[in-house]
């Protein structure tokens, strides 16, 4: 005999009067971090499929690349939390609930013939032809919305794609939006928001990690978020919390030269598992190499030493192959101090050149184009150093001196679109392609959230 599952044991409680009612023709749900809100999407979608005879139902992301990883798997996990079963076309069962298809992404209910529909919105003709023939589109779920805002063209897009699936639909229709709110309350997405609020076939629900029961989120995440909040008060209420806490012109304002600055020991070197170099190039400004490892011991990234030369200070400008002799000489030096190898170099897109001259005197060292997408490299690195699991070297005296200077264009932040001032950024650029390099690595330091959002 079938297990009996009660719905309303699937999502918290803030979601329950929000999931039936068809009052409304736009739900809006925002949270922080661990909020279960993608939760609360997949299990509406599989709800709908299975309780409606005649329905279709369409999820979106902004990515096709994202579709795999996060609502589609997220629906799968949510047809096994209510009891039920899938198949693909490898399967045996032949009883299952649901058929699941990846090219395209599509997931359907056999009993009544109700598809869940995945698809990007890369372009505009993503959604343009995606129309049930033989089932009314009755839900419209949108994900990780702040991507619409900041990689398509925001309200205009989300207006395109409800026109879309709302024509000749004169049955009931839910358009459902889920994200993060981001730190700066000027941002586009947000004046969507405060916009979208006044209307009345609108409900904004907003929750954080507190709704969620603990039993759900263990007590690991609960102790992180409490090291955050005592340690980061602003990040804590904007990733925890959800609330938009304003943007400090200081971008990283949680540095404290106090806590932050680590002089490892000789025999601490033992504890560092990885070493990896980044590199900022300036031909006219600075060029700098921070050296930093992982260590294993600490649960830490730890800064090691730096290399900085600035001609525009010294009146005297090198070369691309000068520059690499002077890498040569700092790398064997980290080597020698730690007794490790460096395992990775991390180096500006822009320095080709000199990458070049490094590779042809340096055969054992792998050079990698650093990832330069600035504003996930600096919310990485924020993050590392409010959960204390970034540390400096007093070696690195120009990239403690750059933490207190490297601000925010002020223009940029009332704009909504906070953008670093091109000043007192070459050892906090070098930092960050680093921890962008090695973010398969760091990102086990801090608490996995992907299940809980």
């Amino acid at each position: 005999m079938a297990k009996t599952i009660d719905l309303f044991e699937q999502i918290i409680e803030k979601y329950w009067p929000s999931f039936h009612t068809t009052k409304y023709t736009h739900k809006i749900f925002t949270s922080g971090r661990a909020g279960t809100k993608s939760s609360r999407g997949a299990i509406k979608a599989v709800y709908k499929a299975i309780s409606d005879d005649d329905c279709a139902i369409v999820i979106i992301r902004k990515h096709h690349n994202k579709i795999y990883k996060t609502v589609y798997k997220e629906v799968l996990r949510a047809i096994k939390r209510l009891g039920l079963t899938y198949r693909d076309i490898h399967s045996r069962n032949k009883r299952a609930d649901f058929y699941v298809k990846k090219s395209p992404f599509e997931i359907t209910y056999l009993k009544n013939g109700n598809t869940i529909y995945f698809t990007g919105s890369d372009s505009i003709d993503d959604t343009k032809g995606m129309i049930d023939e033989n089932k009314p589109i009755k839900l419209v779920e949108l994900d990780e919305l702040t991507e619409f805002f900041n990689d398509g063209d925001g309200e205009d897009e989300i207006v395109n794609i409800e026109a879309t699936f709302i024509r000749g639909n004169d049955s009931e229709f839910t358009m459902e939006y889920y994200f993060n709110p981001p730190k700066n309350p000027k941002e586009p997405i947000m004046k969507w928001l405060n916009k979208m609020e006044l209307r009345g076939d609108v409900i904004h629900v907003h929750n954080d990690y507190r709704d969620v029961p603990v039993e759900w989120l263990g007590k690991k995440l609960l102790a992180s978020a409490e090291e955050m909040r005592k340690s980061d008060k602003l990040m804590y209420r904007w990733l925890w919390l959800g609330e938009c806490v304003g943007v400090p012109d200081i971008i990283y304002y949680m540095f404290d030269e106090n806590k932050h600055v680590y002089e490892m020991k000789q025999d601490e070197y033992k504890s560092l598992s990885l070493i990896g170099i980044g590199l900022d190039y300036g031909q006219l400004n600075a060029t700098t190499f921070q050296a930093f490892g992982l260590d294993i011991e600490r649960k830490c990234l730890q800064g090691i030493d730096e290399y900085y030369y600035s001609g525009k200070d010294t009146q005297k400008q090198k070369s691309p192959s000068e520059y690499a002799l002077d890498f040569k000489r700092f790398k064997e030096q980290i080597e020698k101090d730690t007794g490790k190898h460096v395992n990775f170099v991390f180096y500006d897109p822009s320095a080709r050149g000199m990458a070049e001259e490094i590779k042809r005197i340096c055969f054992d060292v792998e050079l990698r184009k650093a990832e330069n997408t600035v504003e996930l490299g600096i919310t990485r690195v924020q993050k590392l150093y409010s959960l204390n699991r970034l540390f400096l070297s007093p070696k690195q005296k120009n990239l403690i001196n750059e933490m207190s200077l490297y601000k925010y264009d002020e223009k940029s932040i009332e704009r909504g679109h906070e953008v670093p001032l091109k000043a007192n950024d070459h050892g906090c650029d070098a930092e960050r392609y680093l921890c962008m390099g090695m973010w398969k690595y760091l990102k086990h330091l801090l608490p996995s959230l992907e299940d809980y959002e």
